[in-house]
């Protein structure tokens, strides 16, 4: 499996997308075909566990990279401490609608599920090419706390990972602050997510910064972070006992396009599912889907701060496959993009997403309602982004939905307890960080400030 980056850099190896992150010419990397898992196949993974269904779907991918034994040793290791043999379980609460809970990893979000894969990745490729990496990443919350779990006792290894200052939650904070590992750096920038995004991305394109600090990325700019999401969409397909004829309806609260470009991913490897994309009050990717409208305004802070993006990332890696993998126009119209901060489909472009994925936004109000209403009628708790998506289905009048449980309620305390009244419990594995002294450097938004960070 070779690989070119969405503005024809390339082909490369595996192991080059994975110390590089974003592709020299600030491009995403994607692999030059989807390998195919057959309808067969897909049988098959009824009977298979999650960790034996992850072989087969990431193996094509890595197959220069590691032996067979290899990944399945990765692949046992790094979902070892998931407090469930199902990894990503499958709860029924109605004959409509499923969550597919992403969360039983060690910092409670979906982010674990890649990350925790990811660190193990990171540490075969330096023993094998005996260098060091600067890990430089941003965080909307949850990114930030699984990266760090997965790369804190990577001796080759240093991360620096930036944060909305002000904009997570109090735990997906202490959840990086609190880390006593020398060789991890949480840095508070003053300003939004977007702003912490487009510091990396600006680092990044410094070639002689690049260079200097041996940089590398575990944000979903990064393949080999994107790449593990796209197993639980075919485990969650295995596990539906769905009649002939009926394709799941996966609903993904997403703001930086990354957790629902895997799905697509997944389709591209032969899985049939439609797919919904839901938004909060910050809703860039649902004015594009609806109206073709993606125009950057300011980010606004909610009780999901996840979705709360602008500029998202992963897009430019399904605008690729809708230019029909054309590199030069995918290039040109992100050029426009970061000029203008607005970019239009052409007609045909914009007819075929509309094919391809359906859209919502959901504003605070509905939020907090859908949180009371999931609790009351099936007595789960849900976090904020979950009830996102449930509302973004409920207004699209869908059904056979599964909605992406992306996040522990714990994690989101305040917002739960405004919608029910109760708080959730933090579960006991993460009730050490509450009185923990906390560790961070602030910074201005500026790349000026985050290059002596790092230098010094």
């Amino acid at each position: 499996m070779q690989y070119l980056s969405t503005r024809d850099y390339g082909p490369v190896s595996f192991d080059q997308v994975l110390a590089d992150g974003l592709a020299p010419d600030g491009g995403l990397y994607l692999p030059i075909d989807y390998p195919q898992i057959s309808p067969d196949q897909q049988k098959i993974f009824q009977n298979k566990s999650y960790i034996e269904i992850a072989f087969d779907i990431i193996y094509p991918y890595v197959s220069q990279a590691y032996e067979a034994q290899q990944l399945k040793d990765m692949l046992e290791k790094a979902y070892a401490n998931f407090d469930t043999a199902e990894i990503t379980p499958l709860k029924k609460i109605s004959e409509n609608c499923y969550f597919l809970e992403l969360f039983h990893g060690p910092t409670l979000a979906f982010k674990d599920v890649a990350l925790q894969l990811l660190g193990l990745f990171y540490e075969a490729l330096l023993k094998k090419s005996d260098s060091f990496k600067t890990v430089l990443g941003a965080t909307s919350g949850d990114t930030g706390p699984a990266a760090i779990e997965g790369l804190k006792n990577c001796d080759k290894v240093r991360i620096y990972m930036l944060y909305p200052y002000g904009r997570i939650s109090d735990i997906q904070r202490k959840q990086m602050t609190t880390v006593a590992a020398k060789n991890v750096v949480p840095v508070a920038v003053e300003g939004s997510f977007d702003d912490c995004q487009n510091l990396v991305k600006e680092a990044f394109s410094d070639a002689n910064f690049r260079k200097e600090m041996h940089l590398t990325a575990v944000n979903s700019i990064s393949w080999a972070r994107l790449l593990p999401q796209i197993v639980y969409y075919f485990y969650a397909q295995s596990r539906l006992n769905l009649q002939q004829g009926q394709v799941p309806h996966f609903v993904v609260p997403t703001g930086n396009f990354g957790d629902i470009f895997a799905g697509f991913v997944a389709r591209y490897m032969g899985l049939e599912a439609d797919f919904t994309l839901a938004a909060n009050q910050n809703d860039i990717l649902s004015r594009l889907v609806n109206n073709n409208d993606y125009s950057q305004k300011e980010v606004r802070a909610s009780q999901s701060p996840s979705i709360d993006i602008q500029v998202a990332s992963n897009f430019e890696r399904y605008l690729f496959e809708l230019n029909g993998r054309d590199a030069q126009q995918t290039a040109q119209m992100m050029h426009d993009f970061k000029q203008r901060g607005l970019l239009e489909l052409p007609t045909d472009t914009y007819e075929q997403l509309q094919l391809e994925v359906s859209a919502a936004a959901v504003s605070e109000v509905e939020t907090t309602k859908t949180i009371t209403n999931i609790y009351k009628k099936h007595g789960y708790m849900i976090d904020p982004h979950t009830a996102v998506a449930v509302k973004a289905a409920e207004k699209l009048k869908l059904k056979q939905m599964v909605c992406l449980a992306t996040a522990h309620p714990a994690k989101f305390p305040k917002a739960v307890a405004a919608a029910i009244n109760i708080f959730p419990d933090l579960p006991q594995k993460q009730q050490h960080i509450l009185q923990k002294e906390e560790r961070f450097v602030k910074i201005a938004p500026e790349l000026t400030a985050l290059k002596e960070l790092m230098r010094q």
